[in-house]
């Protein structure tokens, strides 16, 4: 037999809210009518879920989020538009997601177990992979795409429609401007490559052969004495064999609004690290 939810009465659920089984829904939170709340969510206390928003069983929410708001657009007019949040993650304090806007995607995505920690930002139009994580006022503005087991560093601003690949690191306070390639490590104002996320890496398991083999990719793709289509062609053929360095190439050939996050020009490197 399925669990009843767990709600307080000094909660407000709104009617046509779609609680699911085993739901727990603190103090003084609010839900409103087009929300999903999936099976054993957890809002602790002081929550608002506005609007289309749709949170993925297991997911637990800490006082004073507020996922679903309206776009901080102009070019939002006000049409139906979604957030969908996935699976088991974990929401800090104060952490917000808004809805997707009429004009562009129209909805904000956001990965399984994902791990968002306080003053956490997603802006309207965002795709956010599984996995991800967000230290503390991590903000993503307005149509970035985030690939699967992305770290990103405390108070580290992303641009607008920029792409971070999968595996990616970026380092806290930093300000990321450009796409940031898969396995990339980006540090600074405005940040800069500095080679691959080494630590991640070998946490996942990747042998040092393979991380080596990177290694060489990187220095030809960077690689100041041609422009980065002849490296990519190069690299190409080289390392065709390699499923990981093709992912790298790929990322770069296709290119969107945003221009990549290069090395600095003093530095050819994979990284610093044996």
């Amino acid at each position: 037999m399925q669990s009843q939810a767990i709600i307080h009465p000094s909660s407000v659920i709104e009617p046509g809210a779609r609680i699911g089984s085993g739901v727990r829904i603190g103090p003084f939170c609010h839900v409103s009518a087009d929300a999903v709340i999936g099976d054993r969510v957890e809002l602790v206390s002081h929550v608002s879920i506005m609007n289309a928003t749709t949170l993925g069983e297991g997911t637990k929410v800490y006082p004073m989020a507020t996922l679903g708001a309206p776009p901080q657009n102009t070019k939002h007019k006000g049409g139906r538009t979604t957030l969908v949040i996935g699976a088991n993650c974990t929401i800090r304090e104060n952490v917000t997601m808004h809805i997707g806007t009429d004009g562009s995607r129209g909805e904000t995505i956001i990965g399984e177990n994902g791990y968002f920690l306080a003053y956490t930002h997603i802006a309207h139009d965002c795709v956010v992979g599984r996995n991800a994580t967000f230290t503390n006022g991590a903000t993503l503005a307005g149509h970035c795409e985030i690939g699967d087991n992305v770290n990103v560093g405390g108070l580290t601003a992303v641009h607008q429609f920029v792409r971070v690949g999968d595996n990616a690191f970026l380092a806290g306070c930093s300000a990321v401007v450009g796409d940031v390639i898969p396995y990339g490590m980006a540090v600074g104002n405005r940040a800069k490559l500095r080679g691959f996320n080494i630590i991640g890496l070998k946490r996942s398991g990747m042998p040092l052969s393979q991380i080596k083999e990177m290694r060489r990719a990187y220095r030809m793709i960077f690689s100041h004495t041609h422009p980065l289509a002849e490296n990519l062609v190069k690299a190409r053929a080289e390392f065709a064999n390699s499923p990981i360095v093709m992912k790298i190439v790929d990322f770069l050939s296709t290119r969107d609004k945003r221009y990549y996050t290069v090395p600095p020009l003093d530095s050819d490197d994979g990284d610093d690290e044996d």
